[in-house]
């Protein structure tokens, strides 16, 4: 697997697993001991970037990945997220205040069985602590060699200058990908300038993007993309096109959609690191592969300007879950 350094300094392979399916928001919820197989073999084909965070389960993502990894912690990043304050069992308001992070980060740590987080975004922006005093705690708990970088997640570009100039921020997380490319317009241009990369989560627009899906696709009451505008049959049918131009590009390549949609992000700068996540071997070994593949100038124009061209139908997420998170 090539490598790749975000931030200037973080070096991980380039392409990461996401890793919240994994027993979280998707129905159904694979078998643990599976997972544990999965990822043992995403190290061996060599992965060396793993996403999870507190709220997935919550709490169960992080035990899975802290067991999974025991053997070759020392080999791999690890990426975990605090930001949210969890009540009875469930993901509720944010939480930054920096004494929550510090509990956080003490309870991740026990439940990934390590003494130290490459990776500490906070989830979200929590609009009622002031993002120095986010990233000045994190730089207190960098400095006790708890924590070796920082990244923040979803946050707008003046927050992301605000914290920067306190702390560093070696990475940004965002949706990005064919079907979102909103960062495009003020995001990558900052984090190109101040030196942070970027790790986009649904880089596969939560599968979407792989051609698997269609108009006739049903989700679980337990499936995350049950709730969300963009998976309703209007939108499936209506998205369709995105779909099909990926897969034009991937028969001329010899590839799959999939291929071509991370393809497309990592030639997009050499700081890009998606994330995508899943289930499945044959899937993991898959978006692996898109690493090797290589879009000319003029392919990734094509997809430019004929993506460019097509209207994506749908919100990202429902309306009360921007006002509950400010995504």
């Amino acid at each position: 697997m090539k490598t790749r350094k975000i931030g200037n300094s973080l070096e991980v392979s380039a392409i990461g697993l996401g890793c919240m399916g994994m027993s979280f928001a998707y129905d159904p919820i694979p078998d643990r001991k599976e997972m544990i197989k999965l990822l043992h073999s995403a190290y061996e084909l060599g992965e060396t970037f793993f996403d999870t965070a507190e709220v997935y389960g919550p709490y169960t993502n992080e035990e899975l990945i802290g067991e999974a990894v025991a053997s070759f912690r020392k080999d791999i990043t690890i990426a975990t997220k605090f930001g949210f304050r969890i009540a009875d069992g469930k993901q509720s308001d944010t939480d930054s205040r920096p004494e929550h992070i510090r509990e956080v980060v003490e309870a991740s740590l026990k439940r990934l069985r390590t003494d130290y987080i490459d990776l500490l975004y906070q989830h979200r922006v929590d609009p009622n602590v002031p993002i120095e005093e986010v990233a000045g705690t994190v730089k207190e708990l960098i400095q006790e060699g708890k924590v070796k970088y920082f990244g923040l997640s979803e946050a707008g570009v003046d927050t992301i200058r605000r914290a920067h100039a306190i702390q560093p921020v070696t990475a940004v997380q965002s949706e990005y990908s064919l079907w979102w490319r909103q960062p495009e317009k003020e995001l990558i241009p900052t984090l190109e300038e101040l030196g942070i990369g970027l790790v986009p989560f649904s880089p596969l627009g939560r599968g979407y993007l792989t051609g698997s899906l269609n108009v006739g696709s049903s989700f679980g009451r337990g499936d995350f993309r049950s709730t969300l505008p963009r998976f309703t049959p209007e939108a499936l049918k209506a998205n369709q096109a995105i779909v099909d131009l990926l897969q034009k590009i991937a028969d001329e390549k010899e590839a799959t959609p999939a291929q071509i949609a991370l393809a497309w992000l990592l030639a997009q700068k050499p700081w890009i690191v998606p994330i995508p996540g899943t289930t499945k071997l044959h899937r993991l070994k898959e978006n692996m592969q898109a690493a090797n593949i290589y879009l000319t100038p003029e392919e990734i124009a094509h997809i430019n300007r004929t993506s460019g061209n097509i209207v994506i139908t749908g919100d990202r997420y429902p309306q009360e879950l921007k006002r509950a998170t400010g995504l």
